[in-house]
């Protein structure tokens, strides 16, 4: 029986530091066989947001700019990724801002440093829940 195909998932990386994005590529590539996009500035993110449709995209709270909330909420109301889960990848811990973040339409967070198998875990939840929404929806 040949074996099944994977899917292959298109993930953003969103965050300013080169080496937490190229962290977080060989991470979704490895272990989910994801297609990385990775942008390292707020202008950058929105031009790919808004050009593609990705299944998951992972944004940094604390960059230069409008700042990650600034692009949750252009990812939210602006872009064709309105329904794409949006995963924080931040060092913010304030139980406040994280509660504003989800009340703005992210799905879920993941406090830095990263810790690959609770980060996996958490895309991985929330890529099955994208595709559950999907196959209702048909």
């Amino acid at each position: 029986m040949p074996q099944e195909e994977r899917t292959r998932y298109r993930v953003l990386v969103i965050d300013d530091e080169e080496s937490t994005r190229l962290l977080l590529a060989r991470m979704l590539s490895q272990d989910l066989s994801a297609e990385v996009q990775l942008a390292g500035t707020c202008e950058q993110a929105l031009r790919y947001a808004s050009t593609c449709v990705y299944d998951a995209i992972l944004l940094d709270l604390l960059m230069p700019g409008i700042g990650g909330f600034g692009v949750l909420y252009e990812v939210r109301h602006n872009s064709p990724n309105a329904t794409t889960p949006v995963i924080l990848v931040t060092q913010v811990a304030e139980k406040d801002t994280l509660d504003r973040c989800l009340a703005a339409g992210a799905n879920a967070y993941h406090i830095k440093p990263v810790e690959r198998s609770e980060l996996l875990a958490v895309v991985r939840d929330q890529l099955a829940a994208r595709a559950r929404k999907k196959s209702t929806i048909r």
